[in-house]
């Protein structure tokens, strides 16, 4: 796991702590000494401060989704700031707000995981390019239009295309996939997607259904006022 975090007490606190909880960590104090050591490394999730020296942490979340779907944790100070938005934006895949109780910390990161070990569940094997399995295959697979979900090999394709999914915005369409047509309520996908036993920023929400319409298409997510969402059939 990589931490980027300039304050060095805290750095070295959050690391002391999440080694005792049996995380092997890597710590960085700017962006840009973060961005050469996860270039160097093989990182299951990445903690992110927003405020950063040289290449502050929304910057470093930018340049990892361009090569990487690892889970993204971003640290802000400011709840209620537009940096938690940016944060989210940039393809984070949840927040927490300094200061933060260790036992909320390791509670986001093992819910990022468990999405990450979840989202590589491993299907059968197809060559590189090949596209969704027939429909004749085994596999089960959901099709919505020209949309198509292979729920044993967690693959989405789009047309035919293979679409790459964050971890959080698989879990979040097969939630959606699993009720077509039914509205779900931004709570609801809170508990179920981000596990959330709380009630959270529903801003995670917003944002990571802001994300899969740029991918899948902006019709594909329909917005119900007061309620929240629901994927069209």
């Amino acid at each position: 796991m990589l931490l980027v975090e300039d304050d060095d007490l805290m750095r070295r606190s959050f690391t002391v702590a999440l080694e005792r909880y049996g995380y092997e960590m890597k710590a960085a104090a700017d962006g840009l000494t973060g961005l050469e050591l996860f270039r160097d490394g093989s990182f299951d999730l990445l903690i992110l401060d927003v405020m950063l020296p040289g290449l502050d942490g929304i910057g470093l979340c930018r340049r990892v989704r361009e090569t990487s779907l690892v889970p993204v944790l971003m640290m802000s100070a400011r709840g209620d700031g537009l940096d938690v938005v940016a944060g989210l934006e940039a393809g984070a895949d949840d927040y927490v707000v300094k200061p933060v109780d260790t036992y909320v910390l390791v509670a986001r990161i093992r819910s990022l995981l468990r999405r990450a070990t979840y989202a590589a569940a491993p299907g059968p094997e197809r060559a590189a390019g090949e596209g969704p399995p027939s429909e004749g295959s085994e596999r089960d697979m959901l099709v919505l239009g020209d949309l198509t979900i292979d729920t044993a090999g967690m693959e989405v394709f789009l047309s035919g295309c293979p679409v790459a999914l964050t971890p959080t915005e698989l879990k979040l369409l097969l939630e959606f996939a699993a009720h077509p047509g039914v509205v779900l309520e931004r709570h609801t996908l809170l508990r179920n997607v981000w596990e959330y036993g709380w009630d959270g920023d529903s801003r995670v929400v917003d944002l990571c259904v802001q994300r899969l319409r740029k991918k899948l298409g902006r019709e594909r997510i329909e917005t119900v006022r007061g309620f929240g969402y629901k994927l069209r059939r």
